[in-house]
């Protein structure tokens, strides 16, 4: 019987010896690792060969992570996890909006890095959360999760992984209001602290995508106070 295949991590760090501490880390537990020290190969190495999660360090050269992540991102789905050596929010923030999907700050405890690793890829091959169908249609927008694709208008909306599970949710519960409270419980498995502005980063990244606009939101309402509302009714 053949083994399975190992999850496949690129990692793409410029500095040599933490990057051979960190693959070997990664070997450690059962992934198969690529390393890429450049910023500029590492974005055509992402499209090009797909591996199933990206560990991405800011400052690199040819092109910086930041860049990497905006660059690699309409062609790329998978998680991407930002590592920087700058302790500020407007780089997480940053981050986010350019298409990451989860943000550590270095020095890093490896246990904590190995968490934050298998939090994304457990909702990389998980189910989305409370489902009511496997597929649901909401005027143009059809949501399907078994083979986690949006179409809107019978045109293909590329997500990334977050960004399927946020919008999932939403359009299991359309008509109804959802706390940012409920979001961050359901989705990231802590309480929403009141500052962390993930979520709607999140909504914001997939407003764009579906062309909703911001002064006249047609699908994923912002309700005030509260949180958000996926409007229309699903058929």
């Amino acid at each position: 019987m053949a083994e399975p295949k190992k999850t496949t991590i690129l990692l793409v760090e410029d500095d040599m010896e933490l990057a051979e501490l960190t693959s070997r880390r990664f070997e450690k537990e059962g992934f198969c690792v690529q390393h890429e020290a450049n910023g500029l190969t590492a974005s055509k190495r992402i499209v090009d060969e797909k591996p199933d999660l990206v560990v991405l360090d800011i400052m690199l050269p040819g092109m910086d992570g930041f860049e990497v992540c905006r660059t690699v991102r309409p062609n790329y789905s998978g998680p991407i996890l930002i590592m920087t050596a700058r302790d500020d929010d407007m780089d997480e923030i940053l981050g986010l909006e350019l298409g990451a999907d989860d943000f550590v700050t270095k020095p890093v405890q490896p246990r904590v890095l190995m968490a934050h690793i298998r939090a994304l890829l457990r909702r990389l091959h998980t189910a989305p959360p409370q489902e009511k169908s496997r597929r649901i249609t909401l005027g143009d927008l059809v949501v399907d999760a078994s083979r986690r694709e949006v179409m809107l208008k019978g045109q293909h909306i590329d997500l990334t992984t977050i960004e399927f599970d946020l919008l999932w949710y939403l359009v299991n519960r359309a008509g109804e209001s959802i706390s940012r409270q409920d979001i961050y419980q359901t989705l990231f498995h802590y309480d929403y602290d009141g500052l962390d502005r993930s979520v709607d980063v999140y909504i914001s990244r997939i407003r764009n995508k579906l062309g909703d606009d911001p002064s006249a939101t047609h699908y994923i309402k912002t309700v005030r106070g509260v949180g958000y509302l996926m409007a229309g009714e699903v058929q």
